[in-house]
């Protein structure tokens, strides 16, 4: 297929939403807000779409996609909810919180979209736009991050634009995300696992649960059971060195809280996901900031230690996807 024409960009609303829900009918592709991050969405029961998305991205084929839906009535049509699979739903959605969960008879979704698993990856985003478009669609929408695959994903709709202007057809602007990490994936086939952590953190679900959950590292070498699995990913193009003490010679640096490290004083710039020390603020920032220091021209980010606790779990999980090795 060939990716070069022109990419529109409308204000969010009830005409744009429209406009998009037509779009994906079309078989089209489109850039919309939710809560997390911005996806790219396509019609979750065209192959042909998917495959466009796919491309669109550079996305591996075995690499699932998350199925967005406007309710949990129409998320009963695709999946097989147990007991347990309620409870997260009903306590965590519409929200950042996605469940992979067995396909319901006659799912819809294609199975390119699933890479072929029996499992569908399913979430009810709480954005207002992300609704107006999901409700005026009627149908579920595979929305992975818009942005390249691999790229630091995107929080505005500008972040889309550089990344996929000329390869999707259009892209709804609604403002800057609040959440600013992907969806929470908790596996929901058999014992409860998180395979992805992200907006709802891990204390929130074991409280709903009563109990703690599994987790589930990725593997280097085997296909991703669940989408935002790979080792190596959210990366951008200077070098990430974790934990840093100190700011080495033209490096730039991505702080946390008030204390900076030596050296920060020449970094050759600097970005502090919250001043304050504050776990929610530096989620929201985590992207964008990557984004603004990855321009700076600094061969390497220096990224301070941030609290492995909450939101901390899911930061520091993506921030070592961004520093892991790539081909």
């Amino acid at each position: 297929m060939t990716l070069d024409f022109t990419t529109q960009t409308l204000p969010g609303g009830a005409d744009a939403s429209k406009r998009a829900a037509e779009c994906l009918r079309d078989g089209g592709l489109i850039g919309f807000p939710t809560e997390t991050v911005y996806g790219l969405g396509a019609d979750a029961a065209n192959a042909a779409a998917v495959a466009r998305l796919y491309a669109a991205k550079g996305r591996p084929s075995f690499n699932p996609l998350i199925a967005h839906v406007a309710d949990f009535a129409a998320a009963r049509r695709i999946a097989v909810f147990d007991a347990i699979a309620e409870r997260l739903a009903s306590a965590f959605w519409p929200g950042p919180l996605t469940l992979v969960l067995p396909k319901a008879a006659g799912c819809a979704v294609a199975d390119l979209a699933t890479a072929g698993l029996e499992t569908v990856a399913i979430r009810v985003p709480a954005h207002p736009v992300a609704q107006t478009i999901l409700r005026a669609f009627g149908g579920a929408v595979v929305a992975p991050s818009a942005n390249r695959s691999g790229h630091v994903s995107p929080t505005t709709a500008a972040h889309v634009l550089a990344d996929l202007g000329g390869r999707i057809d259009l892209i709804i602007d609604g403002g800057p995300v609040t959440v600013g990490v992907e969806s929470t994936i908790v596996g929901c086939v058999g014992s409860p696992m998180l395979l992805r952590p992200g907006g709802v953190p891990r204390e929130a679900i074991e409280r709903v649960l009563g109990r703690p959950l599994g987790t589930s590292s990725p593997s280097p070498t085997a296909a991703p059971v669940a989408p935002g699995m790979l080792a190596s990913h959210y990366a951008p193009r200077a070098t990430v060195r974790l934990t840093a003490a100190v700011v080495k010679p033209g490096e730039a640096l991505l702080a946390f809280g008030p204390d900076l490290p030596p050296g920060a004083e020449a970094a050759i710039a600097l970005r502090n996901l919250s001043p304050r020390g504050d776990l929610a603020e530096a989620a929201a920032n985590l992207f964008g900031y990557l984004r603004e220091l990855d321009g700076c021209g600094a061969s390497a980010i220096a990224v301070m230690p941030i609290p492995n606790e909450g939101l901390g779990e899911a930061i520091n999980d993506r921030l070592r996807r961004a520093a892991a090795p790539r081909d």
